[in-house]
């Protein structure tokens, strides 16, 4: 019933040989079409032709549901009267932002990606120059405002330092974060099919959609979130670095560049992140009010923010004539947790690793969950026995490592993958590993609150709206961009290593 539905629902959405005359029922990827013309009936002679991903940083299901709800007017809510809403999305695990975006972007879990973190660690390659650890292998992989020339100047000073980036054991040259993703990525199998590309984040270090070309974006602008006295600490300056990203997706829609100063040519696939609901959600005295979902008066104004930066950019792509001619879509590459205040419980990370040796830990990850790479992996399984011992005081639920919870493992075996961790501690629901005072909610965990996350995909072909209800990730997008834009899924290293499929209701 529920294949059959979705080619019904395919045919209604799109016309295209294949609904009529079917592909065997089997195929899957391995029979992606090339080249296929996706026309909406609505609009019977104008095809897909561009692409928008949007990701709300910290969005869930719960909070698209209830603002679209109590906001009927709203941005979000008109394009979910005219796209699809699923309402069981996942992000990766690790839920950080940097695993996230690279599924959105590549179709791959950290497994197939190598990125696991913004600051993990690698046993393989070289610490940076500027830390003068010398060319000893195994270091600290930290990809944040900290690599910036400058982190207080919104261009980040002009660039990434290369004496603040790991490096190849082999060249000894810097590895840029585009260098570090193991897989290309949809904006340079977009740009080789001689399309236009463009992306805006949060930090200089999203470099990293380039894919490992370093060429996948034609238009990347990345405004330092903290520069001019930090805005990720303030929802109302977070608010100005995302309005800055909204004016130069509506430049690039004007068919310029970002800056709105050069011509350019309008992004076949292009998009950016809004980065101020998740820090309404972390910052004390804002977050959710109650259990149910209640936003409290900073995050309520972060999402009418983002909803009418939303209302902006559909605004221009209908004074430009490309309305009809755009997907939507609107996901988050993290959720976070908790979203109940009342289970909030500030822990101090040093609390994980008593009485392990601290020359036994390489690099300890915490936020609400903590990631652990050991330096001689060989004794796993007494620092697991080390950490359990601690689960009162630290707060913990589960401790995992390949050897000793296989059956929960979801990373690849540390002994093979130089970036994994050898532990992941997973605290009670409601932990955040950090300074009292200094956030109420975070994000990287493996928790609902941490990975369900909104997914809305939105055509102004579609009629009528529709919810689907089974289990997607947020690693589906990236062949779901390629499938609508007429490209091969396939093209996607990541897609063929995890066999990565389709949004179902989208090409299918």
């Amino acid at each position: 019933m529920l294949k059959k539905w979705v080619l019904l629902l395919l045919c209604t959405l799109f016309t295209l040989s294949a609904c009529s005359n079917p592909a065997p029922k089997k195929q899957g990827l391995n029979s992606a079409p090339k080249n296929v013309s996706y026309k909406v009936n609505r609009t019977p002679h104008q095809a897909v032709k561009r692409v928008l991903l949007i990701s709300v940083d910290g969005l869930h299901e719960s909070d698209l549901a209830s603002y679209v709800k109590k906001h009927p007017h709203s941005s979000l809510s008109a394009l979910s009267n005219h796209g699809i809403t699923y309402t069981n999305a996942s992000a990766t695990r690790p839920s950080d932002s940097f695993p996230g975006l690279s599924a959105m972007i590549t179709g791959g879990s950290p497994n197939a990606t190598g990125v696991v973190y913004d600051d993990s660690y690698d046993r393989k390659l070289l610490p940076p120059l500027a830390k003068k650890a010398g060319d000893k292998p195994g270091t600290e992989v930290l990809y944040d405002e900290t690599i910036d020339k400058d982190l207080n100047k919104i261009n980040g000073g002009g660039g990434i330092n290369p004496a603040m980036l790991p490096r190849d054991p082999v060249t000894k040259q810097p590895v840029y974060p585009h260098n570090y993703l193991r897989v290309n990525t949809i904006f340079e199998v977009v740009k080789a099919a001689g399309k236009h590309t463009a992306w805006a984040d949060k930090h200089l270090a999203y470099d990293l959609v380039k894919g490992p070309s370093g060429k996948g974006v034609n238009d990347l602008y990345t405004p330092e979130i903290v520069a001019n006295g930090d805005a990720s600490k303030s929802i109302f300056a977070t608010e100005k670095n995302d309005d800055l990203k909204v004016t130069a997706i509506q430049n690039e829609i004007r068919g310029r560049d970002h800056t709105g100063l050069k011509p350019a040519n309008v992004p076949a696939l292009f998009g950016m992140n809004f980065q101020a609901v998740s820090v309404a959600q972390k910052l004390p005295g804002n977050g959710y009010a109650d259990s149910k979902d209640k936003f409290s008066k900073g995050l309520a104004h972060a999402m009418n923010h983002t909803d009418q930066s939303i209302g902006k950019i559909v605004n221009e792509l209908k004074k430009n004539n490309l309305y009809h001619s755009t997907l939507i879509i609107v996901s988050a590459k993290h959720g976070q947790s908790p979203m109940d205040p009342a289970k909030l419980r500030i822990t101090d990370e040093k609390l994980i690793t008593q009485g392990v040796s601290g020359s036994l830990v390489a690099q300890l990850t915490a936020d609400d969950v903590a990631y652990i790479w050991l330096t001689d992996q060989s004794k796993t399984v007494s620092v697991v026995n080390a950490i359990k011992k601690n689960k009162g005081k630290a707060n913990i639920q589960d401790v995992y490592s390949y050897q000793t919870s296989r059956s929960n493992w979801f990373f690849n075996n540390p002994a093979d993958d130089s970036r994994i961790p050898d532990i992941v501690v997973k605290p009670k629901y409601g932990v955040i590993y950090t300074k009292p005072g200094k956030k109420i909610a975070e994000h990287g965990g493996i928790n609902k609150d941490d990975t369900h996350v909104a997914m809305l995909v939105s055509f102004a072909g579609m009629k009528k709206s529709k919810q689907i209800t089974s289990s997607v990730y947020t690693a589906e997008i990236a062949p779901t961009i390629l499938r609508v834009l007429g490209l091969n899924p396939r093209s996607l290293k990541a897609v063929r290593m995890e066999t990565t499929p389709v949004l179902p209701g989208i090409g299918q």
